[in-house]
């Protein structure tokens, strides 16, 4: 097997099972959150908060970013789909106009946001080395499918287009209007998913380092995530409300 062809391979499988990234980084966390409340510690509640709260943000910046993707992409694209690459037409407008990976650009800053409220720095490095590595295979496997599907149309697009650091200036207006209702439908596991983290990591941390849960933030803010994403489940697989023609 030539080195291309393992690569494709490797990263195919690493796209089935992408969403199992942080259980494989999961040890290491708990190794990790001994260390954790560094700034509560030294500095005060008050920067904690504040250092949560921009850990947040990078994390929602990133969630952003893929509500826009998610929002004008046509059907069979930008999809969840695990069991194989799928792209019944190239998308080379909107997020995808200015990089070729907007939706994984996204999921970057969800996860730095993630690890970065551990302040852990050699977690924050080990968990960005891990992430570059096991995107990298996926990204390859993803353009060798467009590649072979679209050809010199694909060719042409990836020489102009970056892959992960955006040209702004190739800004080319999407051909579909945004669509709240693909975004609520499509993403709604994404935001949980944020909240979740926080709560677990802020969880942990305390309990690791001091023996019991002490703030009750992320713990609220983690029922409050719970329900929203329990009604948009309902909506979804029980009424057609959040359903939109051609997405």
């Amino acid at each position: 097997m030539t080195l291309r062809d393992k690569f494709e391979k490797t990263g195919n499988w690493f796209f089935r099972w992408r969403s199992y990234l942080p259980l494989i980084i999961l040890p290491i966390l708990l190794i990790a959150l001994r260390e954790s409340e560094y700034l509560e510690r030294t500095v005060g509640d008050f920067a904690e908060y504040l250092f949560e709260g921009v850990c947040a943000t990078i994390s929602f910046a990133g969630f952003v970013i893929r509500c826009i993707v998610v929002g004008y992409a046509p059907k069979g694209t930008s999809g969840r789909n695990t069991k194989e690459q799928k792209a019944e037409t190239l998308n080379t407008t909107g997020m995808y106009s200015i990089v070729r990976h907007p939706l994984y650009l996204g999921n970057f800053f969800i996860f730095l946001g993630i690890v970065l409220c551990t302040q852990v720095w050699w977690f924050v490095l080990i968990s960005i080395l891990a992430f570059w590595l096991y995107y990298e295979r996926i990204m390859f496997a993803e353009e060798e499918f467009l590649r072979r599907k679209y050809h010199e149309t694909f060719l042409k697009w990836a020489e102009k287009t970056p892959a992960i650091i955006p040209i702004l200036k190739n800004w080319y207006a999407p051909t579909l209007s945004f669509s709240l209702k693909n975004v609520l439908r499509r993403e709604y596991s994404g935001f949980f998913a944020i909240i979740a983290s926080f709560t677990f990591i802020e969880i942990a941390g305390e309990i690791i380092t001091g023996g019991r849960v002490r703030d009750l933030l992320w713990p609220i803010l983690f029922i409050a995530g719970l329900a929203i994403y329990m009604i948009l489940r309902t909506l979804k697989k029980k009424t057609k409300i959040l359903d939109v023609k051609g997405r």
